[in-house]
């Protein structure tokens, strides 16, 4: 892909979490290079990514992902998680009333939002103004999995709208997609944990059979996980996001890569260059499931 490209803080923006609603808008546009793809493209639902995305030689100094190396499949979470964390995961998720799961695994569109907006399932409904179900094209190729609303989502009831949402946006202009076109976004759970704290393991595991159902109906053919609240919803397992960059995990048959949340990236802005390369390795995988070249 040549050069990654920057995305930058406007001057005097915030870098707080993007979820606290204190963070100001983010111009976060990336910068075309001689190399680099027509970044303000956008891919039309189910369509293959722009041919302007093919990746081009790079400067030896730049780390470059080519869909070429990509491997399928991974089967293992590496590093594997600890006997403790997996047993302890695997527990609270079946924890959930199967009565429950059962009865959200036969849900339309329709009845699964309405749903979402009422439950009571956990004490995260206490706080919120509303629940967030997600957003997006309900047929999309990608799907991306963040943590939990935050104040400003939870104001919204969409997900990513707050700073690091601009960031996402952002990011997945980079590589020729756009928020509601072949892109669906939710999150691990549905409402806004108290003081944007990260969702605790019984709140992922009760919400999971909104997410699940969520990727049943989907059916994407990627799962991008942003953050490891959001990797332990897919895989049920305890995992370093530095240390499983670049791999493919597996939920059932769809691939799930990891990278950082925005919310993140707002903070440890020398990070967006990894965040760039998963993206791209992204890209390749499902350029490699499409059967392009």
């Amino acid at each position: 892909m040549g050069l990654a490209p920057v995305w930058r803080l406007r001057a005097g923006g915030a870098e707080e979490r993007a979820d606290d609603g204190v963070a100001q808008a983010v111009e976060a546009l990336p910068e075309p290079v001689a190399s680099a793809p027509d970044l303000g493209s956008a891919a039309s639902p189910r369509s293959a990514p722009p041919q302007s995305a093919a990746l081009s030689p790079a400067p030896s100094s730049v780390h470059e992902v080519r869909p070429a190396r990509v491997v399928l499949p991974v089967r293992d979470p590496v590093p594997r998680p600890t006997a403790t964390a997996a047993a302890s995961s695997s527990a609270r998720r079946e924890e959930v009333d199967p009565a429950r799961a059962g009865r959200i695994a036969r849900m339309d569109w329709d009845e699964l939002e309405a749903d979402i907006r009422a439950c009571g399932a956990c004490r995260l409904c206490e706080k919120r103004r509303q629940a967030v179900p997600g957003v997006g094209d309900r047929g999309a190729e990608w799907m991306f999995v963040g943590e939990g609303p935050g104040s400003e989502e939870d104001q919204r009831g969409e997900p990513f709208v707050g700073a690091a949402g601009k960031l996402l946006d952002a990011m997945l202009a980079a590589i020729g997609l756009k928020r509601g076109e072949n892109v669906y976004i939710a999150n691990a759970v549905k409402c806004r944990p108290p003081h944007n704290r990260t969702p605790q393991a019984d709140e992922i595991a009760t919400c999971h059979p909104y997410l699940a159902r969520q990727i049943e109906l989907v059916r994407p053919r990627v799962l991008v996980a942003l953050g490891r609240p959001a990797a332990l919803a897919l895989l049920d397992a305890e995992i370093s996001i530095g240390a499983s960059r670049g791999r493919v995990f597996r939920r059932g048959d769809t691939p799930v890569v990891v990278t950082y949340h925005p919310a993140y990236l707002l903070r440890n802005q020398a990070d967006k260059a990894k965040a760039w390369e998963d993206l791209c390795f992204a890209r390749g995988l499902v350029q490699e499931l499409a059967g392009q070249p």
